[in-house]
Formats: structure tokens, C-alpha cells, sequence
């Protein structure tokens, strides 16, 4: 029973992983080339977070379902909201990193 679980987890993980956008969106941005567009995909915040107002206001009117999406795209905002500190972390730490991986050949050059 346990191994049922795990698999059914494990898989429903790598689909969502692999298909949805915003997962698709995140992982191209803990890539190496795309650390530098984190502070601009925090600009998706603001779509998002329109999105759940305008579920919200829906609900109220009498649409039950729709607080699926209201939990969906508040996720999507938190997201999106704390990759652009968290990639500007990175960022600095790679470019840090590089620096130091350079300097012992430009020593060896000015010699």
C-alpha cells in the first residue's frame, strides 16, 4: 500500500513538474542563464493576483468552484513573488564564485 502511494505521488510530482507552466518557468529560471530574469518574472505577480481578486469577487457572486482556482493563483503569486529575492541570491553567489575562479589566472597572467 505504501508503494502505491509513493508511486502515485512520485508520478503525479514529475507531471506537474514537467507540464505546467509556471513550474516550466520557474526551473528556467534556476538555470545559470536565467538567474538574471527572476526580478522581471516577479512582474507576473501582479496578473496573477488580479486573477484571484476576480475569482474572489466571482465567489461571492455565487461561483463555489472557483475557489480552486483563488488557491491556484495565489500560489502562482508566492511563487513568482520569492524567486526574484531568491534569484538575485543565486545570482550573486555564482557571480562571486566566478570572480574567485578567475582571479588565480589573472595573477598567473600578470606574472
Amino acid at each position: 500500500m505504501i508503494e502505491l502511494i509513493l508511486t502515485a505521488t512520485a508520478r503525479s510530482y514529475f507531471f506537474l513538474h514537467r507540464f505546467m507552466p509556471t513550474t516550466v518557468v520557474i526551473d528556467a529560471i534556476n538555470s545559470r542563464r536565467g538567474l538574471k530574469w527572476g526580478v522581471p518574472a516577479m512582474l507576473l505577480v501582479v496578473p496573477y493576483a488580479i486573477a484571484a481578486v476576480y475569482c474572489r469577487a466571482q465567489i461571492e457572486a455565487g461561483g463555489g468552484w472557483l475557489n480552486l482556482l483563488v488557491l491556484l493563483f495565489l500560489w502562482n503569486t508566492l511563487k513568482f513573488a520569492l524567486i526574484g529575492p531568491i534569484s538575485v541570491l543565486k545570482l550573486i553567489a555564482v557571480r562571486v564564485r566566478e570572480a574567485v575562479a578567475r582571479r588565480p589566472m589573472t595573477r598567473a597572467l600578470l606574472r
